[in-house]
């Protein structure tokens, strides 16, 4: 412990704080808890108000050598203090930067989000048009078939009415040309009768004068 030669009160209290472990400055918590303390055999601080040689060394170079020391750790505890806030702060900003980089993934995945759905929904209706182009396709194919199918079936009619008359208009003429036929032949057997009656008489009268001409033949013999 050490001390200058202008001791007092605070400067026990000082140096007790130094023999602690704690600045001299710190001396004033020393003396709130000195109440508390026990008592124990120590080594009196003072003999008739004198500093006990014994416990406290006079040397000013020392005690500028400690508060120089304790100055120097002050420092570096100040720059260590201000490296810990620099480095808070770098913490910050680079927490700031993760949250803002964070919200800007999370508004990314959104969009993304969005451009799906609207990617979903336009295949959707993209989906739906070409179904309802395909029905409308199908529909119109079958329109199609169903006249391609009627126009057959007239065709076929129109070809059945045109046999069928056909086939009235060739029973007609062989109608008819049966009917001039039979009128031909009517009008040869009516030839053919008329020219056997004619034909008869000639013949009565060739047979007649046949006979005659035999029987004159035989008188004659």
């Amino acid at each position: 412990m050490t001390a200058d030669n202008e001791m007092n009160i605070t400067k026990v209290y000082e140096s007790a704080t130094t023999l602690i472990g704690e600045h001299g400055l710190e001396n004033g918590k020393t003396m709130g808890l000195a109440g508390w303390g026990k008592d124990k055999e120590f080594k009196n601080l003072f003999e008739n108000g004198i500093p006990n040689e014994d416990l406290f060394d006079y040397k000013d170079d020392d005690i500028r050598q400690k508060e120089k020391e304790f100055k120097l750790k002050e420092e570096k505890l100040k720059i260590e203090h201000e490296r810990l806030i620099k480095k808070d702060e770098n913490l910050i900003l680079l927490a700031n930067d993760l949250r803002d980089k964070e919200k800007e993934l999370k508004l990314k995945e959104e969009e993304q989000n969005r451009k799906d759905i609207d990617l979903k929904v336009r295949e959707e209706e993209q989906k739906n048009f070409e179904l309802k182009e395909k029905r409308k396709k199908d529909r119109l194919l079958k329109q199609m078939k169903e006249e391609e199918k009627r126009q057959k079936e007239l065709e076929h009619i129109k070809i059945k009415e045109w046999e069928e008359k056909f086939d009235k208009e060739q029973k007609a003429k062989e109608h008819k040309e049966n009917l001039r036929e039979q009128r031909l032949r009517q009008q040869e057997l009516e030839r053919l009768k008329s020219f056997e009656e004619n034909a008869n008489p000639i013949d009565e009268k060739i047979s007649s004068g046949l006979e005659k001409f035999q029987v004159d033949k035989t008188q004659k013999n």
